[in-house]
């Protein structure tokens, strides 16, 4: 079997990551840079993977990466809808099927993301599986990247069904109405099975929440249907203390990907102090955490 010359796996991606510039994923760049698009390491560090990995795939010695690798580089590369499901089949993979959740990121809305600077945000999949944070967010919540991929998911924070540590805030949140957003999320949740009805990682949150919390069941048991738009937070930060916040969930398009923005009122205590967990948060985070969230296999 023959392959056209550069329409291979390790020439596709070499390919994406030349054409896109630092600039696009808020890196800086220096006089003395030489390559127009990202490097090796580059790549490697937004898509959660070794420089070893990424040479071995442009080189051809890898060929078959996992759905959740693919899925990051997707996201790393900011490849377009199609582009994305071309480098799953390149990968002998299928691509997310139609009526699936998708965890991708479009490229628009990458760059915005990394534009954003300072503001806490997170992009979360229909099902409120997190799929990306920035700098801000971990400074504010924690880093969530040490926790199982499966468990980085909103809905099994609020409704947990066992009684270990919350995955996705490091340190006690508090809000206005607990059970107004209670409320919201699972009636987002329901909306998210009309609009994805053969998801398997939607239907089996479901079957867990309500088999092992019984707040959701309760609620679920309603049959609301609504979306999760707004709130207002305090989070009791280890280092600097409380920081209230206003929270706001933005919908993007037909994937349903939420972003979730937290902000301070301009000028009060609370946005010094969320400035200062900035500041003294976790230093690692670069300019946004990959979390492939690909947890189907």
């Amino acid at each position: 079997m023959t392959t056209t010359p550069g329409a291979g796996l390790g020439a596709m991606i070499r390919t994406w990551r030349d054409r896109l510039p630092p600039s696009a994923v808020a890196l800086p760049v220096g006089p003395a840079r030489r390559a127009a698009g990202l490097r090796r390491e580059e790549l490697a560090d937004l898509a959660g993977v070794s420089v070893d990995y990424v040479v071995r795939l442009e080189q051809g010695r890898a060929t078959t990466p996992s759905a959740q690798v693919v899925a990051s580089l997707a996201r790393a590369l900011q490849l377009s809808a199609a582009e994305r499901d071309h480098l799953y089949r390149l990968a002998h993979l299928v691509p997310p099927a139609v009526g699936t959740i998708s965890d991708h990121i479009p490229p628009g809305v990458h760059r915005v993301l990394t534009r954003l600077g300072d503001v806490a945000v997170a992009v979360f999949a229909a099902d409120w599986q997190l799929v990306w944070c920035n700098r801000g967010w971990a400074a504010l919540l924690g880093d969530p990247s040490s926790s199982p991929p499966r468990l980085r998911n909103f809905a099994r924070d609020r409704f947990p069904v066992d009684a270990g540590p919350a995955h996705l805030a490091r340190w006690p949140v508090t809000e206005l109405d607990t059970g107004t957003t209670d409320a919201a999320v699972v009636s987002d949740l329901r909306r998210a099975t009309g609009r994805f009805p053969h998801d398997p990682r939607l239907a089996a949150l479901i079957r867990d929440l309500s088999a092992g919390n019984r707040r959701f069941a309760e609620l679920w048991a309603t049959g609301t249907v609504a979306v999760h738009r707004e709130d207002h937070k305090t989070i009791e930060h280890p280092a600097v203390g409380p920081v209230a916040v206003d929270c706001d969930v933005l919908t993007d398009g037909d994937s349903e990907l939420k972003i979730v923005v937290m902000t301070a009122e301009p000028g009060s205590d609370d946005e010094t102090r969320l400035r200062l967990a900035e500041i003294v948060g976790h230093p690692a985070t670069g300019n946004g955490l990959e979390l492939p969230s690909d947890v189907r296999r």
